[in-house]
């Protein structure tokens, strides 16, 4: 059985409570970076963001997008932290999905430092960004970061796993006493990259929290949120034997879309009110090791880092799903995102730190504008398009 936290009581926690728990849970002297607010920030637009997960220091690289989704070099900004590399990867140094996760609301991006277990936090306007705080994950190694409304929980990847919640409160990140969820996974399990967790997310209604485990149990975990943010005292563990579970997204119709690692396939569950899912539908990519997804207005792309190509796919109303068939990209195709109107997909390539940039036409087809090389983001894992 797995071991995990005991729920605390649950307490509403006002502001000023937030504020002090932030202070506790700085840690050592100089883990928490504050600077001056940055009001009126009005957040992305004709943006991409890109992670490169640098072991000799994290950057966040900002990209403008043109009329026609062609990238040019903004700017880059250090996150205050240091990548990290789990053993076994060479392309997918974090072998995870959300790495880096942007909030329009709060107009604020979050991107993990895996190498020095912290999370960085972003406010953004355009293209631009300003380095709010870099505060402790609550756990080793975070890969990554879910947001829904003013909550955020980070999942992180060694010790067997964990979850740990926080509030967004004056667009800063402050713990939420109580929240940490142990996962339990096996951490002598080998190799580390596919047996630590793949994704945390929350369900479209908020109401759940979603962690995959790849190999390290072949789960798909539930936890449900309470009101005070705080999770269940221990997740619904869905098991999916031989799947390798890895990326999370969902379609227009809230089922749960999983990229399968194992099976080399993209899957869609009915997720339930109680934690449990059902399975909707299940259908092979033919590639390698398929291991992210990326929505596009009802299309899917899944990213196939050992074949070096990304399979699209369409969703229909009731969760099933066509394959379209498969584009190429750079070596090591890892994370993608895709515009927020739904016309350009951006793909993080891990072999060399190149971002393929294409068009999504008509009927899901992939046409190719070009490419970017990232600087210094060979293996790189997080990207954000918006």
């Amino acid at each position: 059985m797995r071991s995990l936290t005991r729920l605390a009581g649950a307490t509403a926690l006002a502001a000023a409570t937030l504020t002090a728990a932030a202070a506790a849970f700085a840690g050592p002297a100089g883990a928490t970076v504050s600077q001056p607010r940055y009001p009126g920030f009005p957040g992305a637009r004709h943006a991409v963001f890109v992670q490169t997960d640098n072991l000799a220091g994290n950057q966040v690289v900002a990209y403008h997008r043109a009329p026609d989704g062609t990238l040019t070099q903004a700017a880059t900004y250090a996150t205050g932290g240091l990548g990290g590399q789990l053993s076994g990867s060479v392309v997918d140094h974090l072998a995870s999905q959300g790495s880096l996760s942007y909030d329009p609301a709060q107009a604020t991006l979050f991107a993990v430092n895996a190498g020095s277990n912290t999370v960085s936090v972003f406010g953004v306007r355009g293209d631009r960004l300003a380095l709010r705080q870099v505060i402790p994950s609550g756990g080793q190694f975070p890969v990554s970061v879910a947001t829904r409304g003013d909550l955020v929980y980070v999942a992180n990847a060694e010790n067997g796993g964990s979850v740990q919640g926080y509030r967004v409160f004056g667009g800063r990140l402050a713990p939420i006493p109580g929240s940490n969820r142990a996962l339990g996974l096996n951490p002598a399990a080998t190799p580390q990259f596919t047996n630590t967790p793949g994704q945390v997310a929350f369900s479209p209604d908020g109401q759940q929290l979603i962690v995959t485990t790849k190999a390290n149990g072949n789960d798909i975990d539930v936890f449900g949120v309470g009101f005070d943010g705080r999770l269940s005292a221990a997740p619904v563990v869905n098991s999916e034997p031989g799947t390798v579970p890895f990326a999370i997204s969902f379609d227009q119709a809230g089922h749960l879309v999983i990229a399968e690692a194992g099976t080399n396939a993209l899957a869609t569950f009915r997720l339930h009110g109680n934690g449990t899912v059902t399975q909707l539908d299940a259908v092979g990519t033919g590639q390698s090791a398929t291991c992210w997804v990326a929505p596009a207005r009802g299309y899917f792309f899944a990213s196939n880092a050992g074949s070096a190509n990304i399979s699209g796919y369409s969703a229909g109303p009731a969760g099933q799903l066509t394959l379209i068939g498969a584009t190429g990209t750079d070596p090591g195709t890892v994370d993608a995102s895709a515009s927020h109107n739904g016309r350009f997909l951006y793909v993080q390539t891990g072999g060399n730190g190149i971002i393929d940039e294409f068009a999504i036409g008509a009927g899901g087809t992939l046409s190719s504008l070009g490419s970017v090389t990232v600087p210094n983001a060979a293996g790189g894992e997080g990207i954000v398009a918006h």
